[in-house]
C-alpha cells in the first residue's frame, strides 16, 4: 500500500496547481462572460475583469482560452477608448465654453502650452508642461479638471522670468566647473547637474547650517524648466544647450525636454555659458 500511496500522492501533487489554475480561470471566465453578454460594453468594469482574467489564463495552457482572452482584451480596449473619447468631448465642450480649444486625442489632450495626460483605466489624469508634471494624479472630474488648469496657467504659463535668473544660472554652472579638477570640452555642464546646484545656491543659511524638509526652499524642475523657456524666448541668451543623445533623453538626471509648444520641443543634455 506504501508504494500505492506514493503514486496518489505524487499524482494529487502535480495535478492539484492545475485544478487550482483551472478553478481560477473559471471565475474570471464567469465574470468575463457576464460583461460580454451586456447590452452595452462597461469599459471599467471590463478593465478589472480582464486583469484577472489574464492573471488566470498565465497559468493554463489552453490555445482556445488565449483566444477567448486576446478577445476580450479587444473589446475592453475598444470600450476604454470609446470612454476616452465621450470624455475628452465633454472636457472640449467645457473649455470651448471658455473659449479655449482643446486639441490632440486620448489618452493626450493639449490645451495652449500645457497637456492633460489622461488614464481613463484608473479614471484619473494629470496635468504636464513639456514632460513635467504639475500635478499629481486627479479623479476624471470636469471640475477637477478645470481647476487645477487654472492653478497651472497662473503658475506655470503666466509665469514671468526673475530679474537674476540668467546670472544665477551662470553662476550655478560655474560653481559646477569650479569644482571638477579638469574643465569639459567647451564648459559643457550637465543641465540637470546645474540646476540642482542652483537649487542649493537657493537655499537660506538656516537650511545650509541645519538642513531640514521644512527649511528647505524648493524650485521645482517643472519652473527652472519653463524659466529656461522664458529666457530663451527672451532673445540672445548668453548661454547654450546642447542637444542631448537617444540614450541621455531616456534619462531624466541626464537630459531635460524643453518645450516649444504643448507637442514639439527638443531634449538637451548640457549647458555652457559664452
Amino acid at each position: 500500500m506504501e508504494n500505492v500511496l506514493l503514486q496518489l500522492e505524487a499524482a494529487q501533487a502535480e495535478l492539484e496547481p492545475q485544478f487550482k489554475a483551472l478553478r481560477g480561470v473559471m471565475g474570471a471566465l464567469k465574470t468575463a462572460v457576464a460583461l460580454a453578454n451586456a447590452e452595452k460594453a462597461d469599459a471599467l468594469p471590463m478593465h478589472k475583469a480582464l486583469a484577472k482574467l489574464e492573471t488566470a489564463a498565465a497559468g493554463v495552457d489552453n490555445a482556445t482560452l488565449a483566444t477567448a482572452v486576446a478577445a476580450f482584451a479587444g473589446t475592453t480596449q475598444a470600450a476604454l477608448d470609446n470612454l476616452a473619447y465621450d470624455f475628452a468631448k465633454d472636457l472640449r465642450d467645457e473649455f470651448a465654453k471658455r473659449g479655449e480649444t482643446v486639441d490632440g486625442r486620448p489618452p493626450l489632450l493639449n490645451v495652449g502650452l500645457l497637456t492633460f495626460s489622461m488614464n481613463i483605466a484608473g479614471r484619473k489624469g494629470q496635468w504636464l508642461y513639456g514632460r513635467e508634471p504639475l500635478t499629481n494624479p486627479i479623479p476624471l472630474s470636469l471640475t477637477g479638471i478645470l481647476k487645477a488648469y487654472d492653478q497651472q496657467v497662473k503658475r506655470i504659463v503666466n509665469r514671468t522670468l526673475e530679474e537674476g535668473f540668467v546670472a544665477d544660472l551662470q553662476k550655478a554652472w560655474q560653481d559646477c566647473l569650479d569644482k571638477r579638477k579638469q574643465r569639459p570640452g567647451g564648459g559643457r555642464v550637465n543641465v540637470v547637474e546645474v540646476y540642482s546646484k542652483l537649487t542649493m545656491n537657493r537655499q537660506s543659511p538656516r537650511f545650509l547650517n541645519a538642513p531640514s524638509r521644512s527649511t528647505f526652499k524648493d524650485y521645482e524642475r517643472s519652473l527652472f524648466v519653463r524659466d529656461l523657456a522664458l529666457a530663451l524666448a527672451a532673445g540672445a541668451p548668453p548661454f547654450r544647450l546642447g542637444a542631448a543623445t537617444k540614450n541621455q533623453a531616456e534619462q531624466a538626471n541626464r537630459s531635460i525636454w524643453l518645450p516649444e509648444t504643448a507637442v514639439d520641443g527638443q531634449y538637451y543634455s548640457d549647458i555652457t555659458f559664452d
